[in-house]
């Protein structure tokens, strides 16, 4: 993992990466809200699980430590500049930031609201990619963001008559507005990331891209932990546990899991951008959007109206034209790559025996 990736070792890491992001995407809003729906109700707290699990990172960066020991005797464990330390670090504030205003509306906001977060997020992600990264978008791309965004404009209209009983307009007035608070810099964040792996000047290889987001998830960690310090959440932890409905050990194994979850979301994410971009990345985080919406109608018992119905075809449809030019362009690349190829192979003349 600490040299340049072969095409196999790329794609390997991009499924992987997918798959992290898919059980992130689908889990951790499910279980957050399942928290809150069981009595939970520290907002600091679950703002911290959301990266709390950086530790994790370390395994892979150990990994690829030792293995550069073997060739390298002399080789540093993180290998992180300067400057991409300070940018992930502040980058990781915003996470933090951001962390806080999604567990704040999550919440407000039945999980088939809050799940907007992810369609309004890609166009978001779009706009940052192309002003930071100069991402090129062809007519693919942009039918795939019309077709995800109008899956989330179709569950937008039935957004307001999923207020839970009891709580205000302007509570749930709120939640909608930190959510898209909330998506907006989630759509900045990415991209700069992706900025942050352009303008290294150290080889970008997986390890580093590991490094990076261990900053990230401590520093955002530093931001939520001064926030649990000052709201005092660290000394009522152990009594909303015991005042969980189902009881206090599993109380912990939920906020273990959102914390595993949410950040193996956050290395498959980083991982699809190194291995792709920002702009896939909002790709396939977009059309989980109606997956979440079908789990939630299974687990918390919400409605699937003619709406969520419509969503997921749109987003399916998106989802599927995207991958139609991605398939076209890796086609279009493969013939440009075998025509050069046969241009700069050298004419060999046959060799011609002479009879005496």
């Amino acid at each position: 993992m600490g040299a340049p990736l072969t095409n196999s070792t790329r794609r390997l890491i991009l499924a992987i990466s997918v798959l992290l992001v898919v059980l992130g995407n689908t889990a951790g809003p499910l279980l957050m809200r399942f928290y809150y729906v069981k009595g939970g109700s520290r907002i600091w707290f679950i703002t911290w699980l959301q990266t709390g699990g950086w530790p994790i990172i370390l395994i892979p960066l150990f990994v690829s430590y030792f293995q550069r020991r073997k060739t390298d005797p002399k080789a540093k464990l993180f290998q992180t500049q300067v400057v991409a330390f300070i940018a992930a670090g502040l980058l990781g504030t915003i996470l933090g930031v951001i962390n806080f205003l999604y567990s704040l509306a999550a919440q407000r906001l039945p999980v088939s609201t809050s799940t907007l977060i992810l369609a309004s997020n890609l166009i978001f992600t779009a706009l940052s990619a192309f002003v930071l990264v100069k991402q090129k978008f062809t007519p693919y791309s942009v039918n795939a963001i019309m077709l995800l965004t109008a899956g989330a404009a179709a569950l937008a209209m039935h957004a307001s008559s999923e207020r839970p009983e009891g709580q205000s307009k302007r509570s749930y007035a709120i939640g909608f507005a930190m959510m898209f608070i909330s998506a907006a810099l989630t759509g900045m964040v990415f991209p700069a990331v992706e900025l942050i792996y352009m303008k290294t000047k150290l080889a970008l290889t997986y390890s580093l891209v590991m490094e990076i987001q261990l900053v990230m998830s401590f520093a955002a960690t530093v931001f939520a932990t001064i926030g649990m310090i000052v709201n005092n959440d660290w000394r009522v932890i152990s009594r909303e546990a015991g005042q969980f409905l189902l009881g206090e050990t599993k109380y912990y194994v939920v906020t273990i899991s959102i914390s595993v979850v949410f950040q193996l979301y956050f290395v498959g994410a980083v991982g699809i951008i190194f291995c792709a971009s920002a702009f896939v990345n909002g790709i396939i985080t977009t059309v989980l959007l109606p997956i979440t919406e079908v789990l939630a109608v299974i687990f918390f018992h919400d409605k699937f109206t003619s709406e969520k119905g419509m969503s997921l075809a749109l987003c399916l449809w998106g989802f599927i034209s995207h991958l139609y030019g991605e398939y076209r362009a890796s086609k279009k690349q493969n013939q440009i790559i075998m025509q050069q190829s046969a241009t700069n192979t050298p004419n060999i003349a046959p060799t011609v025996e002479l009879q005496p």
